[in-house]
């Protein structure tokens, strides 16, 4: 059995907020508006459907937040949390080194703060950065075309 795939944690970037002497919840807004568009999209794992069930249909209903939801399965976005489809797209999409989500929410959201570690977690700058995040699914899911013409 190989190890889970850890997407991200709040704890990696606690040092950081510390050093910026921001709140907690700012380790966390980045992976939470990906959290979030995830479970709007269906793409959780029938795993954290069912073990999460009381609190996601809190979150659903807007009785507790994106953060709460996060804080539930410990501030950690990892693969049993995802459905299939939502694990593909999470490697190519959300995938630090290699993917374009943090240069989208760099780019969308930092605008003059002095990192990516200020931006505040609103309704607002979510549904800013939930319109490119739509956009590169839906890039994602389109076929690549092939090089040759027939």
């Amino acid at each position: 059995m190989s190890s889970p795939h850890v997407y991200d944690k709040a704890k990696y970037h606690y040092e950081t907020i510390e050093q910026y002497g921001l709140s907690e919840e700012h380790a966390a807004n980045h992976t939470v508006m990906f959290l979030r568009w995830l479970i709007e999209h269906r793409m959780m794992s029938d795993f954290f459907e069912k073990e999460g069930e009381g609190t996601l249909r809190q979150f659903r209903a807007g009785e507790i937040s994106i953060h709460k939801v996060y804080e539930w399965w410990d501030c950690c976005l990892i693969d049993d949390m995802l459905s299939e489809e939502g694990n593909a797209f999470a490697m190519h999409y959300f995938d630090f080194e290699h993917g374009r989500y943090l240069r989208d929410y760099i780019g969308t959201l930092q605008g003059r703060l002095t990192s990516e570690f200020h931006v505040d977690y609103s309704e607002e700058s979510y549904q800013k950065l939930r319109r490119l995040i739509e956009r590169r699914y839906e890039e994602w899911k389109r076929p690549k075309k092939k090089w040759w013409p027939f």
